[in-house]
């Protein structure tokens, strides 16, 4: 019976990525062209929506008659508060394309809080989404 010898090799694999902050967490960044095997979640963004449609339902129902009273309750600054609850006003595939992962690296939270159009097919060309 004869033996086999393995003679262990390194192999090194070299994969250029960059490290950035996304919601107070990091995040590896890949280069561009490169494809993701999943989709990933933004979950501070999906925070904020969360947020946007509870306070939403809250003026709508007359829990609070103002924005400044909601924002007082809150405590939190009316300005963050108006520019969060805009995000009620995002079109459904948007918002459908968020929580799914799939709205791709311009879509944060600093880009939803900075004013956008009102019109749906607007929002898919100023974020960059294929309707």
């Amino acid at each position: 019976m004869s033996k086999v010898v393995i003679i262990p090799q390194t192999v090194s694999i070299h994969i250029p990525f960059q490290i950035t902050k996304r919601g107070g967490r990091k995040e590896m960044v890949l280069p561009a062209g490169a494809q993701l095997q999943r989709p990933r979640t933004d979950n501070t963004v999906v925070k904020a929506l969360a947020r946007a449609f509870r306070w939403k339902r809250l003026l709508e129902t007359g829990a609070y008659t103002s924005v400044s009273d909601l924002a007082e309750k809150e405590k939190i600054g009316l300005s963050y508060l108006t520019r969060v609850l805009r995000m009620t006003l995002l079109a459904p595939d948007i918002i459908d394309a968020i929580l799914d992962g799939r709205q791709g690296d311009g879509i944060d939270l600093a880009t939803l809080a900075a004013p956008f159009p009102n019109e749906w097919g607007a929002q898919r060309r100023h974020f960059g989404i294929d309707a």
